[in-house]
């Protein structure tokens, strides 16, 4: 099965926590703090595996997380990092955040990786929290949630050569005739439902990755027939092949269909290198036909050639001239992947007012009550400083909250009081 486009939600392993313990050893009856502090939560990264061509195998998985990091232990033992998940994909992924859809990634290169989504930090052991006026503290950190995203990854194919027409052109049999790829093969349109990849080696130091495309009709680019699902891989591209019907009524209405196509649906399709393959020269139509058309492209200065994909006759001669069309354009540079940027908010928390009380949000804020203990009276002193520090008191305060009413802060309920 081939799948071209795919939704995965992620998660980023979370920290381990931190550890309250105190040093227990023979002649030492009044031990210091000894909790370690918990290990890093693993992260997800994506691996481009050139083995792959499709996203099919996401059609059965779409969660993923990674390993959360261990809790630490006394004797300011750290708990072992949680190990990262690797995430294979196909040459020619790009991967968008699905909820903002801006642009992560273009993976394009084997072997190729990326992190996207980054594993918590190990809280804090009650060793990291000892001071010269609390020399035995008995707090210690939760370890810090892990990154969770949802991705929308989409596959472009990376070929050298796309094979495009109208549906029935013999895009499929030109292909299956020169490489060892095995597309759907009948004499109706839309045999092709997918694209399909192969390889042509014309001689020792000459090879080409063909993509023969879906057909396409008119309004294609608007949604309609197959085309729209399918024009993205001819985006990779750079040279085109423009298979022709010969034994169609009108093949020059249907080159100047494609072509307007391809201008419609833009991203510089309309102005790739085109090489126009007459096909079907065994049928008496096409060779009726051929000198016609060849004259009216050859005026509009189309270079054209006749071939039978059924035959294979004059097909060596078409990749030929493809090869040598691609060794006279420049030398693409492949772009280094997008890094992934977590942005900071500029306020670290907003305040509302909910009919149950008060709502509390911002990722600094719920970061901060997630990774705090409620367990001791000395926990929530420290969590109060923090809010302290951040303005979230004198906030609240400004804000009209009452003794007694309810703040929410993420999945956390208190109840105030000054």
């Amino acid at each position: 099965m081939f799948l071209d486009q795919a939704k995965i939600h992620i998660k980023a392993g979370d920290g381990g926590n931190g550890a309250v313990a105190f040093r227990r050893e023979k002649y030492i009856p009044f031990g210091g703090p000894s909790g370690g502090d918990g290990g890093h939560g693993g992260d997800v990264v994506l691996v481009v595996d050139p083995k792959l061509n499709t996203l099919s195998s996401f059609h059965h998985k779409s969660k993923f997380a990674a390993q959360r990091g261990e809790n630490g232990h006394g004797k300011d033992m750290t708990g072992a990092s949680g190990a990262d998940l690797r995430i294979v994909v196909p040459p020619g992924t790009v991967v968008r955040d699905a909820d903002t859809g801006l642009l992560v990634a273009d993976l394009t290169t084997p072997g190729q990786e990326l992190v996207v989504a980054r594993g918590g930090r190990g809280g804090r052991g009650n060793a990291r929290f000892a001071t010269s006026t609390n020399q035995a503290p008995r707090m210690a950190e939760n370890g810090e949630p892990g990154e969770a995203k949802t991705l929308l990854l989409e596959l472009k194919l990376i070929a050298d050569v796309g094979i495009v027409g109208l549906p029935n052109a013999g895009k499929s049999t030109l292909l299956a005739s020169v490489s060892a790829a095995r597309p759907k093969v009948a004499d109706y349109p839309f045999t092709t439902l997918e694209p399909y990849l192969g390889v042509a080696s014309l001689d020792d130091e000459t090879t080409l990755v063909l993509a023969d495309i879906p057909g396409l009709i008119e309004g294609a680019s608007q949604g309609a027939g197959l085309g729209h699902e399918f024009l993205r891989h001819i985006e990779r591209t750079r040279v085109l092949i423009h298979l022709l019907d010969g034994s169609s009524e009108n093949p020059l209405a249907d080159y100047d269909t494609i072509n307007a196509e391809l201008k419609a649906f833009g991203r510089g399709l309309d102005v790739k290198p085109q090489i126009v393959g007459f096909n079907k020269m065994d049928l008496p139509l096409a060779q009726e036909q051929w000198p016609r058309v060849k004259q009216a492209l050859e005026q509009r200065g189309v270079e054209a050639l006749a071939i039978s994909a059924v035959a294979k006759e004059g097909v060596r001669e078409l990749l030929y001239r493809a090869a040598q069309k691609l060794s006279e354009l420049p030398i693409v540079e492949i772009e280094e992947p997008i890094p992934v940027i977590t942005l900071t908010e500029e306020e670290p928390f907003t305040i509302e007012r909910a009919a149950d009380g008060w709502q509390v949000s911002g990722a600094r804020i719920e970061k901060i009550m997630a990774m705090s203990r409620l367990d001791s009276y000395e926990a929530l002193q420290h969590l109060q400083r923090k809010f302290e520090r951040l303005g979230l008191i004198e906030a609240l305060t400004s804000a009209g909250v009452q003794e007694g009413d309810t703040v929410t802060i993420g999945d956390f309920e208190m109840e105030w009081h000054p």
